[in-house]
């Protein structure tokens, strides 16, 4: 059933909005959902959040039956050692113009090399593979979303810095050149990409790990409709930051020249999932109060655009071109074990969201 709230939070730095948002459960699921993205006729596709070590890393949701079979298929969710094309550990997943869903896959459960999956839901077969070779991904490395930047013909990744144990201090961004599949890793340990010393807190709870605050860099990373501009920001940070892709991707600039053709967009509370619309409006996931939050473009203020109890650590947002609505999971990972002294506290039913962006979405980032 859908629902109309007036959004608005008690939480520091956001404030009261007067904007209606309608949104509805679109689907519930048994297994934990991280990102999301959709094939070229607008049918859902999702990776299950790779921190409950899900079988089937993707699967595609099928609305009329409710049910999900695995993406692309189910030998692709099936390890293996005689080869490498399976999906180990997926989070990010996009999908571009051209009917191809892009999975980044972190590589972690297995030992394999992290890769970027593409498959073509146009012809049902494999577009091509990227690797990301150690020159590019550091000991801590934990790839977890990304860009695809069609017109400069780049992937832009988001390395949080906490994979193995990482504190998020090799936070980076990482540019994978489509033609060539040259890669390059950039911004390491910047001021933009390392979280603040601001803890995630869920219920008067800070997100801890053997008592110590859990602080994730580079997380969110979206594109405004032309890919001018590159946003990017920690999850556990209050600043959105944003760049030139020109000025980004220029290899001429040393790391210091392009340090300062870096913008502090705006304030934000801890987030994870960030997505566009075409006004340039930021949409973010605020796992902290159950919402979707939005950074408005014409003065930079922050509101929470849609809150439900059930919304617990949104996740991944995407917008639906067919549509028409943002898609917002649920993913529970506060409720993990890790988390939770050894207990598994998250629990089915997962829920997936829509709502209806102030308007209209950018499809493809």
């Amino acid at each position: 059933m859908k629902k109309y709230i007036l959004a608005f939070s008690m939480m520091i730095g956001i404030s009261a909005y007067a904007q209606k948002a309608d949104y509805e459960v679109f689907a519930t699921v048994e297994q934990s959902v991280g990102n999301i993205a959709f094939t070229h006729q607008g049918d859902l596709v999702y990776s299950h959040h790779p921190f409950f070590n899900p079988k089937f890393r993707v699967v595609k949701y099928n609305a009329q039956t409710k049910t999900s079979t695995p993406f692309p298929n189910e030998e692709w969710n099936t390890p293996r050692e005689t080869d490498d094309h399976y999906l180990s550990n997926v989070l990010g997943i996009r999908n571009d113009e051209n009917g191809i869903v892009w999975m980044l896959d972190m590589g972690q459960r297995n030992p394999i090399t992290p890769k970027i999956v593409g498959w073509n839901t146009i012809t049902e077969q494999l577009e091509r593979i990227y690797y990301l070779p150690e020159t590019s991904v550091a000991p801590t490395s934990q790839p977890n979303d990304m860009v695809v930047d069609t017109k400069h013909g780049v992937f832009i990744i988001a390395d949080e810095g906490i994979g193995n144990g990482g504190n998020g201090n090799t936070a980076a961004l990482i540019v994978v050149d489509m033609k060539t599949g040259e890669t390059r890793r950039l911004l390491q340990g910047h001021r933009t990409t390392l979280p603040e010393n601001l803890p995630t807190i869920i219920n008067g709870k800070p997100l801890a790990v053997n008592g110590k605050n859990l602080l994730v860099g580079c997380d969110g990373i979206t594109a405004d409709k032309n890919f001018d501009w590159l946003y990017y920001a920690p999850l556990n940070g209050s600043k959105m930051y944003r760049v030139k892709l020109d000025d980004l991707l220029n290899k001429n600039l040393t790391e210091t020249e392009l340090d300062t053709r870096i913008e502090t967009y705006s304030e934000k509370p801890n987030n994870g999932g960030l997505s566009i619309d075409v006004d340039g409006n930021l949409y973010l996931t605020a796992m902290e109060s159950n919402s979707v939050a939005v950074i408005l473009a014409k003065d930079k203020s922050i509101h929470n655009i849609v809150t439900d109890e059930k919304m617990l650590w949104a996740d991944g947002v995407s917008y639906n071109q067919v549509d028409g609505y943002m898609y917002v999971s649920a993913a529970q990972v506060h409720l993990g074990a890790v988390f939770n002294n050894g207990k598994n506290l998250a629990k089915a039913p997962f829920f997936i969201f829509r709502f209806k962006p102030l308007v209209k979405g950018v499809s493809f980032r």
